[in-house]
């Protein structure tokens, strides 16, 4: 999967809008969403509210999760732990980068989301690289990381399957060599 496909997914999470039109419910194969009344919030896809958006149809409700102070308290977390530590939304990056893109007037400090989304990112791909770099040279058979989003993992999924092949090449060479020494089957 490539980032535009775990983009695609993270459209589908659902936004409250405030629209300024009136209309009945639309349904689609993914589900019934409306009526549309103006001054009421409505649940819609994120694609959906982009797409409103840019037609000056609706205004952008912010995202429970997408505030500076939960976003700070979740960098702060992130800093301290070890480990990954749960996101607000498997598609935190996706979700925010489409939300501030296109309904960034909508968003109080948004700014200030944006700067703690992207060092919550550099945090969390730092940790990433460093547990490959560890599981590499530890010739690990599998690991496992908990909390990490689709957005996260398919940003070092094309480099991991090629650095374990290469590893297992290497270690094979290696090790075919002793295997078939002729001094070692004559010893038996």
């Amino acid at each position: 999967m490539d980032p535009s496909e775990v983009e695609f997914f993270g459209e589908k999470e659902l936004v409250s809008i405030v629209p300024n039109f009136n209309f009945d419910t639309i349904h689609l194969i993914s589900g019934s969403i409306g009526p549309f009344r103006a001054g009421l919030p409505v649940r819609v896809p994120i694609w959906l509210a982009v797409n409103l958006k840019q037609q000056q149809k609706c205004r952008i409700i912010n995202q429970e999760w997408m505030n500076a102070d939960i976003l700070n308290e979740a960098k702060e977390e992130e800093k301290l732990s070890k480990l990954f530590t749960k996101m607000p939304s498997n598609h935190y990056m996706d979700e925010a980068q489409l939300l501030l893109s296109h309904g960034s007037d909508d968003i109080p400090d948004s700014d200030v989301i944006r700067t703690a989304i992207k060092d919550i990112w550099d945090m969390r791909m730092s940790k990433l690289r460093t547990s490959i770099d560890a599981f590499l040279k530890s010739e690990g058979l599998h690991a496992k990381l908990d909390h990490l989003t689709a957005m996260e993992i398919n940003s070092v999924r094309p480099l991991l399957p090629h650095a374990l092949d290469q590893m297992n090449r290497i270690q094979s060479t290696g090790k075919a060599p002793q295997s078939q020494n002729p001094d070692s089957s004559q010893r038996s």
